[in-house]
């Protein structure tokens, strides 16, 4: 009888948990959040302390951030390390830096700098390909070529490899909310005077809101996963939060867009089983962005 059940022990320890710590058959979540000016350049600390909390609440397997001013990889590891993320990467410790946190090892590929407004941080952990990304907010076109660079990227990825994410601030509307848009015309009428009374600000396309640069990454082709996932603009508006509002409480601000996301390769959307904007009340305070989160079946069974 004991040698009987040995074997099925073994089926068990060896079926029940995978490689990277994760449970078979449990989710693996990935989350992008712009932490806006990295908590106003390390000064405030009260939302700097509820950001680290909500995160942890919402327990995230990966986490790319964006505008970590002030931060260096001490710095963020110090922050990681109460969501439960020992692992940390950081583009630059100057400017409007990206980075990414995970509970498992992260895997630099590239810190990519030329030609970028940002930069963008290329890494690999989970076995994805992962590139954070924060896009020109000034000019359609700057952003049209930083969405170029990171598409000249994918395209000399190992052989073989379905498996990556292209995430964070894009600063760039999806064509997919283009007929949301339209029941907005002052958010057309707004960034035209931005551009009247700003010089170094282009971000319309011959007068008109601009989709190319998204519609270039999607036709790549990459997978917006939260339009899958969602249908209401109340459910998919990313910025601004309610942190510019001079009447505290519910409702969208009159510029509210989308322009934070996570783009997956094809293979990956397939194993998709949810994603989302977080802009509940819980993030109205915390950043001037509200975060994204996908969910994915894993391990990621061929």
């Amino acid at each position: 009888m004991i040698n009987k059940i040995k074997p099925f022990v073994l089926i068990i320890l060896t079926f029940g948990v995978s490689s990277h710590g994760l449970r078979s058959q449990e989710k693996l979540k990935v989350m992008t959040y712009n932490i806006w000016n990295g908590f106003d350049w390390g000064k405030d600390s009260e939302r700097q302390a509820a950001t680290i909390n909500w995160i942890k609440s919402k327990n995230p397997d990966v986490l790319a951030l964006q505008e970590l001013c002030g931060y260096d990889e001490e710095k963020l590891k110090s922050d990681a390390l109460k969501w439960g993320h020992p692992f940390v990467e950081i583009l630059k410790t100057s400017g409007y830096s990206v980075g990414i946190t995970s509970r498992e090892p992260i895997v630099v590929k590239e810190k990519i700098l030329d030609d970028m407004h940002h930069g963008a941080l290329h890494c690999k952990v989970y076995d994805i390909d992962i590139f954070v990304v924060h896009f020109s907010p000034f000019s359609y076109q700057k952003r049209s070529e930083e969405a170029k660079i990171i598409m000249d990227k994918l395209s000399k990825l190992s052989t073989g490899q379905n498996k990556y994410l292209v995430l964070g601030d894009f600063n760039a509307l999806s064509p997919f909310d283009a007929h949301l848009y339209k029941d907005n015309p002052r958010l057309l009428e707004n960034k035209r005077a931005s551009e009247i009374e700003h010089d170094h600000v282009r971000n319309l396309l011959e007068d008109q809101l601009e989709y190319s640069v998204l519609g270039s990454l999607l036709g790549y082709p990459l997978i917006d996963v939260v339009q899958r996932f969602t249908s209401s603009w109340d459910n998919r508006v990313s910025c601004p939060t309610q942190v510019f509002e001079s009447e505290k409480g519910e409702g969208r601000p009159i510029n509210s867009t989308r322009i934070d996301y996570i783009l997956s390769s094809p293979f990956l959307a397939t194993k998709c089983v949810n994603a989302g904007v977080l802009n509940k009340k819980d993030t109205y305070y915390l950043s001037d962005h509200y975060p994204v989160m996908a969910e994915f079946d894993y391990p990621f069974l061929e």
